[in-house]
């Protein structure tokens, strides 16, 4: 059988969840789902305030909107990077400035972060990878010495921490992803995660379409009315039911995944002591989600070949980000600070293998060893 790149968990309360709002007469945004929602978040989090969106996009968009982003402004960003971190603040006016990421984990890299700091900066944002927390000890410090925000685009970081803290916990602001290709999801939504408690009373007005509703509700205004811009950023009670079911096992559906990565990484470790691959690097002090398994191959045509003999033979592996400094968009929306090597080399040479909670130890077993007989098949070709 076919062996997909990702299969969305089951916690198995979710169609109990969904038929209890629907049997509520509630299916709007920020019910009683959605605040369950928060107070789990909360707690994974220990973020001091979570508002639940319509998608991690959304929750960057609050972000940009937060940090007061306008025209003439520059945010700092890795381009190894999903393209809705740019489009955020690129949709408020700024200019994106696409710095290199270090060669072990490839987030972003604080050395350029530091040096791409001039007097437009405004954000830094920095993209915890692979659920591989980022150096968040220099980029705060960075931050702090340019008074400019730190937002973490943690799309990938549920479950992760650096020292003990979350990832989320520690910049101005957060998103996080729940889309159907995260470990936690809900098909499409996210979550925005403050830390500055000067910042709580401007989002939850921006959360309601720029009203001062969540006020009325709480009995500190008689009527509620248009106060700031904002937007329809809130998820429906279907998708925070939905949620909450997936929230609620997040340990282990964490658990499941960590036990194939682990199986992953004992099978390819011969490989990479053997110079032939290598395998994700997780820096001392990390605690990582196994949100994905990558390995790095020896040249972007064997990336092509790697890629397509897998798909051929049924196992769906995939390549990663495209850097957003050469994109079309990119070039016309942002500019690349330096030269950006590191980025353009790993991007042409890292594959994604399938992972899943469900993923079996015979499917794993089965793709290493696809793998290991495709990258011997080409060593073999090479020494004919």
């Amino acid at each position: 059988m076919p062996i997909r790149f990702t299969v969305p968990p089951k916690a198995g309360k979710e169609i109990k969840y969904i038929k209890e709002a629907i049997d509520s007469g509630r299916l709007a945004g920020n019910g009683p789902f959605t605040k369950r929602c928060h107070d789990k978040l909360r707690q994974l989090t220990k973020a001091k305030k979570i508002l639940l969106t319509s998608s991690g996009t959304a929750a960057l968009e609050m972000a940009a909107i937060l940090c007061d982003i306008g025209s003439g402004d520059e945010v700092i960003m890795p381009s190894f990077t999903f393209v809705s971190t740019a489009n955020a603040f690129v949709l408020r006016g700024a200019t994106p400035v696409f710095v290199d990421i270090v060669s072990d984990t490839f987030n972003i890299d604080p050395a350029q972060v530091e040096d791409a700091v001039t007097s437009k900066t405004k954000a830094i944002i920095p993209v915890h990878y692979a659920g591989i927390g980022c150096d968040m000890g220099n980029l705060t410090q960075i931050a702090k010495k340019a008074g400019v925000r730190l937002v973490e685009d943690s799309a990938q970081g549920l479950m992760s921490s650096i020292a003990g803290r979350p990832l989320g916990s520690m910049g101005d602001l957060a998103a996080l992803s729940f889309h159907e290709t995260k470990n936690i999801t809900s098909g499409e939504s996210g979550a925005l995660l403050l830390n500055d408690p000067i910042l709580f009373e401007r989002a939850e007005i921006i959360w309601e379409k720029g009203t001062n509703r969540s006020k009325f509700f709480r009995g500190e205004v008689d009527k509620y009315t248009w106060v700031d811009i904002g937007s329809s950023y809130l998820p429906s009670e279907l998708q925070a039911a939905f949620l909450l079911a997936q929230l609620e096992s997040a340990e282990e559906i964490t658990a499941q995944r960590m036990a194939a990565w682990h199986r992953y990484r004992q099978n390819l470790l011969p490989l990479e002591q053997a110079g032939k691959l290598r395998l994700p690097v997780i820096p001392d002090g990390c605690r990582h989600n196994a949100h994905m398994f990558y390995i790095l191959l020896s040249s972007a045509q064997e990336q092509r070949r790697v890629l397509e003999g897998m798909n051929k033979r049924g196992v769906n592996a995939v390549f990663h980000y495209q850097p957003l400094h050469s994109s079309p968009a990119g070039q016309v929306y942002g500019r690349a600070h330096g030269a950006l090597k590191v980025t353009d080399d790993i991007s042409s040479r890292l594959v994604r293998l399938p992972l899943f909670a469900d993923l079996t130890t015979e499917q794993v077993d089965n793709i290493c060893s696809l793998l290991e007989q495709l990258i011997e098949k080409k060593r073999a070709v090479e020494k004919i």
